[in-house]
């Protein structure tokens, strides 16, 4: 594959296709190589360029706080739980982290880790007891597996976020915050009203990127609200996350 030219400058790379590869696997693969992130996350320890979002959000909206209780939902591979480790103080002692995911993910200091699916039964009661209590932020960067049909991925991404918001109303505590990835696609109009009820600020990332990012925050707790008392900041340009 190439990598530089003979003056250092920076070739996209391109990979001779495996025979068990498959072609989005290919292009995944491919897009990973050549994403300028990827190689920073690398460079700065992060073990994803989603780490980047995280920061990008939390600058502007201050929502890691020293001493949280935090859950990060689909946590592997860990990039998300390392950056808020290290917002909440978690080298100092302060706060407490728990990361669930199906899959095994490698430890990150401090950070408790449940490998297992959030949408059980059980789930939120056990998530509260590593807690130690009702956490102050559920962080969500979940994406499901693609298929390369917009509309059956769409579907499948919101079904997860409203997984996921089910879930943070069973373990936020009065006040806490909920952090969400969605696709842009039209249904996800229904799933920030749905938020209103619940939160007293409702914000959103810009419309120019397929992802979007929702963040409620200030949980009125289990009594649902009517959906006018709540307060989308978003902005006529949905710029405020």
């Amino acid at each position: 594959m190439t990598t530089k030219t003979g003056g250092g400058r920076q070739l996209a790379v391109r990979l001779k296709t495996a025979k068990k590869r498959t072609t989005s696997q290919q292009k995944w693969l491919e897009r990973q190589l050549n994403d300028p992130y990827v190689a920073r996350a690398k460079r700065e320890g992060w073990r994803s360029r989603a780490a980047f979002k995280l920061i990008e959000i939390d600058d502007r909206a201050k929502l890691l706080k020293p001493g949280q209780r935090i859950v990060d939902l689909g946590a592997a591979p860990g990039g998300w739980l390392q950056v808020a480790a290290k917002r909440i103080g978690l080298d100092q002692g302060r706060g407490k982290i728990v990361g669930i995911d199906l899959l095994d993910i490698d430890p990150v200091p401090g950070v408790a880790f449940m490998k297992g699916d959030f949408t059980t039964d059980d789930a939120p009661e056990r998530l509260k007891d590593m807690l130690g209590g009702e956490a102050d932020v559920v962080l969500s960067d979940m994406a499901a597996n693609a298929t390369g049909h917009r509309k059956t991925d769409q579907i499948k991404i919101i079904y997860l976020a409203e997984l996921a918001i089910h879930f943070a109303r069973e373990v936020l505590a009065p006040g806490g915050h909920f952090l969400c990835k969605v696709l842009q696609g039209g249904t996800e109009g229904d799933l920030l009203g749905d938020l209103k009820r619940d939160f007293a600020t409702v914000k959103h990332s810009r419309a120019d990127s397929k992802e979007l990012y929702v963040l409620a925050m200030g949980f009125r707790g289990r009594g649902a609200v009517s959906p006018g008392e709540a307060q989308d900041d978003g902005g006529p340009d949905g710029d405020r996350v």
